[in-house]
């Protein structure tokens, strides 16, 4: 068998979880699949699956040649339909993937949208906090905010967040308002983990402040719910405190010693081919997420 047989044979294998259900899908004896798998782990010269009497189930290495196997098929019947007159239209299954709280308020209502203009396609939409590898997860897509690591992936900016602290006024009119981030130690910290250390923030001119919260949580969500109730200040991403400032439930503070802004980026594997469902993608929500994080920027006065 060639090696892409192989590699059909065994992505069968995994996901049947079984050689005789496998065979039974493919049409062909259980041996003359048992020996493709066996071919295929010679070949890479790992073990890609555990067989046992009752089940067959995918080692370590076996997952992460799964995530790469199921793309390469995938693209190549994407190439076999181009090639046939077939793949003009996009078509197929798209998986994504983004921060939970920014995927939700901003790239979702673009990913319904795109749905609705190409209704070929199926989107399966991964809310993460945190950066997945496109390619041992099985990702085609994916919205990331940060710096971008030495990678192949080719890489879209489509805006900028900061890391502001904020405070409501009821709270700044009784502990008065800090003016320089070493002030921060005299008053009430409310620590989100989600984007900081939680001892120490850091701010423009590689100045570290100690910092000591009274109160610990995980969501943006429920550290602004503790500032707007006015108690104690916290830091977030800017478009997670965008609303909040613009109806000035909460305050910018320190704002001169806001670190760099940091960088969005949409990103996909590198490819020489990349299907009519990716570049569709790309091309309908880099401009649109674009737009968006230029708003945002502009409502805060900042540069996008």
């Amino acid at each position: 068998m060639d090696r892409v047989d192989n590699i059909v044979v065994f992505a069968e294998v995994a996901g049947q979880r079984s050689f005789t259900a496998a065979a039974r899908k493919l049409n062909r004896s259980p041996a003359a699949v048992t020996r493709a798998v066996a071919e295929l782990e010679a070949r890479l010269g790992v073990r890609l699956l555990n067989r046992t009497t009752r089940a067959v189930s995918m080692t370590e290495a076996g997952q992460r040649f799964l995530a790469g196997a199921e793309r390469v098929l995938a693209d190549l019947d994407e190439i076999e339909r181009a090639a046939a007159g077939q793949g003009e239209a996009p078509r197929g299954e798209l998986r994504v993937t983004a921060p939970i709280a920014f995927g939700r308020l901003h790239v979702l209502p673009l990913v319904t949208g795109f749905l609705e203009r190409f209704p070929e396609v199926v989107i399966r939409f991964a809310l993460i906090d945190r950066p997945v590898d496109l390619v041992d997860e099985g990702f085609d897509v994916a919205i990331r905010i940060g710096e971008l690591p030495d990678t192949s992936a080719i890489a879209t900016r489509v805006g900028v967040v900061r890391r502001v602290v904020v405070a409501a006024p009821a709270y700044l009119d009784r502990h008065g308002r800090p003016d320089v981030p070493d002030d921060l130690a005299r008053h009430d910290i409310i620590g989100f983990a989600g984007i900081d250390s939680v001892v120490r923030w850091n701010f423009t001119g590689n100045i570290e402040t100690p910092i000591k919260p009274r109160l610990m949580v995980n969501t943006a969500e429920a550290a602004i719910d503790a500032a707007t109730a006015g108690f104690g200040i916290t830091r977030l991403l800017s478009y997670q405190a965008n609303d909040a400032l613009a109806d000035r439930t909460l305050v910018r503070l320190l704002r001169e010693y806001e670190p760099p802004a940091i960088p969005i980026h949409l990103i996909y594997p590198d490819g020489r081919h990349p299907p009519p469902k990716l570049r569709a993608f790309v091309d309908h929500v880099a401009p649109l997420l674009r737009q968006r994080c230029e708003r945002i920027a502009r409502s805060l006065g900042d540069e996008a």
